[in-house]
């Protein structure tokens, strides 16, 4: 096979159900352009998608097929792929469900030839049910409105990206990864393709509500200082409002000679100023985590065996 332009990177993980649907999409498209690489990569499935994997890439050398020892997750399994991909030019990130279309690949490229090193896609629409889009869209909103960088509005992990940009973001040993937050931090000139996401073609979402929080918190904790200065934020709340309050029965005890019934007043004291406590250390505690977690310096990923 010849040293490819573009490489399609597709994650999967217990994905039988569809990867023959993927698998004709796919080729469909290498057929087609010639010059695409499409790099599989099994994120420790448990049914039989790595099996299914193995097969088409020993039939079809196109498919390179990366195992990885257990499953690292999404944001990780993704890595892999752009570590392993061979592609001269571009690289094409998708997920293995199908949402994504990979027919837009001529799109996206074309978009690189102009001068974009970054290509990634804008959801207009979405087909899952008003709970999950409003806390979608809510999400968004609120990491755009505290990040200290711009991380574009319904942008996921669906993108194109040069070479270059790849380079710079495989360099990046950060453990706790939000790939789409990391694309915009490396910047050079991006621009964003709307389009309708699709449902998905077959079985069920990976992503559980642990792991859509755990890479909210990424999101968060990674490209924003907000969770300190609202530490810092409560703390000053908590001493001005302590002051008001003395003063306050300062006052009822120069005018009336009445104060508030002890009992009440030392509760109230003592729960409030004891939640402001635990948010304040829970919030350190997320950074001192991710710290230790970047000091041990273990790899991002476990290789089991690669195909092609």
């Amino acid at each position: 096979m010849k040293t490819p332009q573009i490489s399609i990177i597709i994650p999967l993980y217990n994905e039988e159900k569809l990867f023959n649907t993927l698998v004709e999409r796919i080729t469909a498209i290498l057929d087609s352009l010639q010059v695409v690489q499409a790099v599989l990569v099994d994120d420790g499935s448990t049914d039989n998608t790595p099996f299914l994997m193995e097969l088409i890439s020993k039939k079809d050398e196109r498919f390179k097929s990366v195992f990885l020892s257990r499953n690292h997750g999404h944001q990780i399994a993704v890595s892999a792929g752009m570590y392993y991909a061979d592609a001269e030019e571009a690289i094409m990130i998708i997920d293995g469900d199908l949402q994504d279309p990979p027919e837009l690949i001529n799109d996206f490229y074309s978009k690189l030839q102009e001068g974009y090193d970054v290509v990634y896609a804008v959801r207009k629409n979405r087909k899952e049910n008003f709970m999950m889009k409003s806390a979608y869209w809510l999400y968004y909103r609120l990491q755009k409105s505290v990040s200290n960088y711009n991380i574009p509005l319904d942008s996921g992990d669906f993108c194109m990206i040069s070479k270059r940009v790849k380079d710079i973001m495989v360099s990046m040993p950060e453990e706790s990864r939000y790939l789409r937050g990391i694309r915009s931090w490396v910047g050079f000139k991006q621009f964003g393709y709307e389009y309708d996401r699709q449902e998905r073609h077959a079985g069920e979402s990976k992503y559980s509500i642990k792991k859509l929080v755990e890479l909210a918190f990424n999101g968060i904790f990674n490209f924003s200082k907000y969770p300190i200065t609202l530490m810092y934020r409560l703390g000053l709340l908590s001493i001005i409002f302590g002051i008001i309050y003395i003063f306050h029965l300062i006052y009822l005890k120069l005018t009336s000679n009445i104060l508030p019934q002890g009992y009440v007043t030392l509760f109230f004291g003592v729960l409030f100023f004891s939640g402001v406590q635990l948010i304040s250390l829970g919030l350190i505690g997320e950074y001192v985590f991710r710290i230790y977690s970047q000091v041990r310096q273990r790899p991002l990923f476990i290789i089991d065996k690669v195909i092609n």
